[in-house]
């Protein structure tokens, strides 16, 4: 089981600022930033939807009632926490737009509506936008000191314990799947994609706390898939002398593992790490197979980028401010600061 306890930190030379986050959906804010806006024509209508103590599914699901359309017919760009207040788009059928004001669910507020010319699709975004309050903070120093490392070297980018379940066992569910084990009990669509990308993620963030205790969580070795920073593209590096220089400019970051039969292979030594995973957790390459679609296999990068960062003190807390690219967890930062373990 995949759990936070025991990682390796960036910041693990600052001490823990202390405090607790999350005592009201208040102290965790999200909003999507999209990675474009409805046009005003098309046959999907997007709702750009508030929602306090709910989570996207339970919105989803509303909404499909209400609307009397599939559940599969609502698109997203991505989950969102439900203990949090958060704003994110999702797209319906324009043809139930005459339906929209039965929907109600305590909790969720319609902003605005505006029609599309396509679904939303998960990844249809640029990144989250957050505003957190951590309570009871008694080392404002150590909090900004962090911070401040975070912003300048950027955030190891593991997967939140969210991805694991609340059971912690949804990765576990996952490497059953692709050996074609039976599981206790049959999992819907929406459960087996989950359950493959938690095993995925399992391994990531094995590989990442690797790196991250080898020192090498931002540095470009031999053999290791590079991701360029503005378009994304991936190429194997075959001199660190001329790759370093443009991982410390942030111009390209190493990136990790997300097995798969498609996934961009690294070489040497990098290689043989990433095998060595594989074989310590009872798995082959080719039962990725096993999982069609959903597991394909694509490369994550180790760190991602600290945007638009900006930390205040307020009384006995501390509010954060910042931005994170698309699939990065915002509890990471948290876990930074507070050494909680």
């Amino acid at each position: 089981m995949t759990t936070e306890t025991g990682f390796p930190r960036l910041t693990a030379g600052v001490p823990g600022c202390g405090g607790a986050f999350k005592l009201t959906p208040e102290d965790f804010e999200v909003e999507e930033l999209p990675a474009y806006l409805p046009s005003g024509e098309g046959t999907h209508l997007y709702l750009w939807v508030e929602k306090r103590g709910r989570d996207t599914r339970e919105v989803v699901r509303a909404l499909a009632s209400a609307l009397g359309v599939r559940e599969d017919d609502i698109g997203s760009a991505g989950m969102k926490d439900r203990q949090a207040v958060t704003r994110q788009w999702l797209s319906v059928p324009a043809n139930a737009e005459g339906r929209l004001p039965e929907f109600a669910l305590e909790g969720v507020r319609v902003l605005e509506a505006k029609r599309h010319g396509n679904k939303l699709r998960t990844g249809h975004l640029k990144g989250n936008r957050f505003r957190l309050r951590l309570r009871g903070v008694k080392d404002p120093g150590a909090a900004r000191e962090s911070f401040s490392l975070l912003a300048a070297q950027g955030v190891p980018n593991y997967f939140g314990e969210q991805r694991f379940g609340r059971a912690g066992d949804n990765a576990d569910l996952g490497r059953m799947l692709l050996l074609g084990q039976r599981l206790p009990k049959r999992p819907d669509r929406f459960q087996r994609k989950l359950y493959l990308s938690a095993f995925q993620s399992r391994l990531f963030n094995q590989a990442l706390a690797a790196r991250l205790a080898a020192g090498t969580f931002a540095t470009a070795l031999l053999g290791d898939v590079l991701r360029k920073e503005e378009t994304g593209g991936l190429f194997v590096c075959e001199a660190p002398d001329v790759d370093n220089p443009r991982v410390a400019a942030f111009e390209v970051s190493p990136a990790g593992p997300m097995f798969g039969p498609k996934m961009t292979a690294s070489k040497g030594e990098v290689a043989e790490f990433e095998a060595r995973l594989l074989t310590e957790a009872g798995v082959t390459l080719s039962d990725f197979q096993r999982g069609g679609d959903e597991t394909e296999g694509t490369r994550r990068p180790y760190r991602v980028r600290l945007g638009a960062a900006e930390l205040t003190v307020d009384g006995e807390d501390a509010l954060l401010t910042f931005e994170l690219p698309r699939g990065a967890y915002a509890t990471e930062v948290l876990h930074e600061l507070l050494k909680d373990g």
